[in-house]
């Protein structure tokens, strides 16, 4: 099997720098246009999540239902997954008074359940072995989960510790700096460093998208949430355009390279 055809086998883009840009700005932008529809719109927590679930099931079903992999729908799925995520953690942190401590708790424990879950039914929680449907379903229901708790952990970091937007977004990127360090210079498992980032970015988003529309009063830039959502849009586009997106590899690819020679 050539190189070309164990890409076609990988459903998610290769972990590259430009990987780690798109899915910040996609954090970001998930901020943003969950509360374009739920603040700026009106329509509230509960009807924002309906609608953005709605949504999701239908992108992460066409990605998973897909052949191969499509760099454009599988960002598709990542924003859904972030928009869905920030209201129906707002609704369950605001408007069913769980709070922002407890929300990021259970969030915390759904995350590594669904993760135990995962490695207990397959053996590997690694990326790298994202080619079928039902290690897809595990895959998006981690970051659906993951994006959920990043949005709640923003808002407790910015808002209960009194930090402000500003400051929790430094302490996630200081954060996402260490998991990088460790990653270049210590032999830590990989794919807890992945895992780690993945869920770290989404916070860093959560807090980003919140300095840039929140009230002055309240410490934001009080930017209009459909402008910034609409900018922050079309840098992924151009970012997707732009920037390497291939198939990620896979631990057999070395095996089966040498199984042929």
């Amino acid at each position: 099997m050539n190189r070309t055809a164990m890409d076609s086998l990988s459903k998610v883009p290769a972990v590259t720098l430009g990987f780690w840009i798109i899915k910040i700005a996609a954090t970001t932008l998930g901020e943003t246009g969950g509360d374009a529809v739920t603040m700026t719109m009106g329509l509230g927590y509960l009807a924002g999540t309906a609608i953005f679930a709605a949504i999701l099931v239908v992108v992460v079903g066409t990605q998973i239902s897909a052949k191969r992999f499509h760099p454009f729908l599988y960002w598709a799925a990542i924003v859904a997954t972030t928009t869905a995520g920030t209201t129906l953690a707002d609704y369950l942190d605001r408007s069913l008074g769980i709070g922002y401590l407890g929300g990021s708790s259970i969030l915390f424990v759904s995350v590594l359940t669904v993760l135990g879950l995962w490695h207990w039914t397959l053996g590997s929680v690694s990326v790298d072995t994202v080619r079928t449907t039902k290690v897809e379903m595990f895959y998006w229901a981690t970051i659906m989960f993951s994006q959920t708790l990043g949005t709640a952990l923003g808002d407790w970091t910015a808002d209960t510790t009194g930090l402000g937007y500003e400051g929790g977004a430094l302490v996630f990127a200081a954060g996402l700096a260490l998991v990088a360090a460790a990653w270049y210079f210590t032999s830590a498992s990989r794919t807890l460093l992945f895992w780690t980032a993945f869920i770290l970015t989404r916070p860093l988003g959560a807090t980003v998208g919140d300095l840039l529309d929140k009230p002055v009063a309240d410490g934001g830039l009080a930017l209009s949430r459909v402008y910034a959502s609409a900018l922050l849009a079309a840098f992924i586009i151009v970012c997707i355009l732009v920037l390497p997106q291939r198939a990620g590899r896979h631990p057999g690819e070395r095996a089966m390279a040498e199984e042929r020679a």
